[in-house]
């Protein structure tokens, strides 16, 4: 083998060698920074475990707001039909936030299967509802197929 042509190999092999570690760390770090949208029944059947980041939505349950005083700290109760759970959120809830209505909360449960969240999104008018959650209702029965949440 020439000299010229070891030199290219080792370029072309270091070149490789460069995009493939490149590949493994784009690969991992979008594998860990991808939040799932999860309904209540879906953490039903496949618990996530305690500590790692994801989306939790549907609706919030009626009569289960309750806000501490003297902070900024709220209790509520996110459900899809069947199954519930405790969401504690501490900051200001977006204005349209109430009883009955869709939510999409990110954040994580903790070891006692409350679900600590770090931001709270609710819909934005009457006619809206996020794709994820309306389909995740869909499912478990508690909104009729017919119910059209998609348009803006």
């Amino acid at each position: 083998m020439t000299p010229t042509r070891k030199r290219r190999l080792i370029a072309v092999l270091l070149i490789l060698a460069g995009v493939s570690v490149a590949a493994v760390v784009a690969s991992i770090s979008l594998q860990q920074n991808l939040l799932y949208f999860q309904s209540p029944s879906d953490l039903a059947m496949q618990p996530i475990p305690p500590g790692r980041q994801f989306r939790l939505g549907g609706l919030v349950k009626p009569g289960s707001v309750n806000r501490v005083e003297d902070s900024l700290a709220t209790r509520f109760v996110v459900t899809d039909g069947p199954k519930e759970v405790p969401v504690e959120y501490v900051g200001i809830l977006p204005d349209l936030f109430r009883e009955g209505q869709g939510v999409i909360a990110r954040g994580s449960l903790n070891d006692g299967g409350l679900f600590e969240a770090s931001e709270v999104l609710a819909k934005h008018d009457e006619n809206y509802m996020p794709p994820e959650v309306a389909d995740a209702l869909e499912k478990t029965g508690h909104v009729s197929a017919s119910t059209d949440y998609s348009k803006e």
